[in-house]
């Protein structure tokens, strides 16, 4: 299975170390993100990946050249000219992706101890073209799922905003924990171009197509901002 690390962000909430770096590049306990989670896919057995650059991009691919790309396969897809977000960035990296095989797309900020395999093969079995690993925390924004884990609405915890595909039944909230699944169908689904959001496509597509949610309670840090990182120092040594 390929693996696709979203690591082209600004990072702006990492400033000032983004000042002058690649987010993907920050450090827990001395070891970059992008490094920490190529390993950790590796060791499910993902050694093909893909990996977005933009912001400070070629210090990316220097990085990458200098640890002889860590044993993996990867290619790299250069948002140089225009940062397109997670939905854009999927799309411009098709070329790389659509070839019939289901797979996996990875925030290069997260830090988690999901089970990859239990999320493939739950992807598997229901047969889905999306597939979101998800769980029960803290969050200011909430996906919404029916008793059968399909995805049925969004939830600003702060404002109360909802969309929902339909009345909310009592619905299960719980934070995205962007990592998720894909099969290469969904390049025929989505209908924006351009610069946009991955998780805007999967709200409208909740209305007509059946994407679930894989409910995990394993740890997950967004090292978004700089006292996250002191929080995931604790947990990945």
């Amino acid at each position: 299975m390929k693996a696709l690390i979203f690591a082209a962000g600004k990072g702006t909430r990492l400033k000032p170390f983004t000042d002058h770096h690649p987010k993907a590049l920050a450090k827990v306990n001395g070891i970059p993100l992008l490094e920490r989670n190529i390993k950790y896919l590796k060791g499910f057995g993902i050694k093909d990946f893909v990996i977005n650059i933009h912001h400070f991009g070629n210090q990316i691919v220097e990085f990458l050249n200098k640890n002889s790309n860590f044993g993996c396969n990867i290619e790299i897809s250069d948002e140089t000219n225009e940062l397109l977000e997670t939905g854009g960035g999927l799309i411009f990296a098709r070329k790389f992706l659509d070839h019939g095989e289901d797979f996996l797309i990875m925030n290069a900020d997260i830090l988690t101890n999901i089970n990859i395999n239990a999320l493939v093969e739950y992807h598997k079995k229901i047969k889905d073209f999306a597939t979101l690993a998800v769980s029960d925390r803290d969050s200011s924004r909430k996906l919404l799922f029916n008793d059968d884990m399909v995805l049925r609405g969004w939830l600003n915890v702060q404002s109360g905003e909802q969309r929902l595909a339909e009345f909310n039944k009592g619905f299960k909230a719980l934070a995205f924990s962007g990592v998720h699944c894909i099969n290469p169908t969904i390049f025929e689904k989505i209908k924006r171009t351009g610069k946009f959001s991955v998780m805007e496509e999967y709200l409208d597509l909740m209305q007509t197509e059946h994407i679930h949610g894989f409910v995990h309670d394993s740890i997950l840090i967004d090292v978004g901002r700089p006292e996250s990182v002191i929080e995931a120092e604790k947990h990945f040594k």
